[in-house]
């Protein structure tokens, strides 16, 4: 885990959207300090119309602890809330890991690659 000059981890949370889907990309830490920001970058996606899909790009996140994989949950069961399919893309690694061991891997929609969750985002 990297610390920023506060001594706290670092994220950077990045949206937007295409087609059908409103994309998040995380990079960093997804850990207890940064949830804050995280909750702010989903309100504003809350706030807007629901789309079909959201997609998280998990392909840069180099640590995740409980309280990360809790708001995971969380953003899978808003999305369900809203009639929205949640693609995890990226999970790799670390994020593999985590919901391979927290049994979570099956709960998501998962896939090795972001483009392929896009892909299947845009298939009619």
């Amino acid at each position: 885990m990297s610390f920023g000059a506060t001594g706290k981890s670092t994220l950077v949370v990045t949206s937007g959207l295409v087609p059908n889907a409103s994309i998040l990309r995380l990079e960093g830490e997804l850990d207890v300090y940064v949830l804050p920001l995280l909750r702010e970058h989903l309100k504003r996606i809350w706030e807007l119309p629901a789309t079909p899909f959201m997609i998280v790009d998990l392909g840069e996140v180099g640590f995740c602890d409980s309280m990360g994989v809790n708001t995971l949950v969380e953003v899978m069961q808003q999305c369900e809330a809203r009639g929205t399919r949640l693609l995890l893309g990226g999970v790799r690694g670390v994020m593999a890991r985590v919901l391979s061991i927290t049994g979570l891997r099956n709960a998501f929609e998962v896939y090795d690659d972001v483009d392929d969750a896009l892909r299947c985002a845009m298939t009619p």
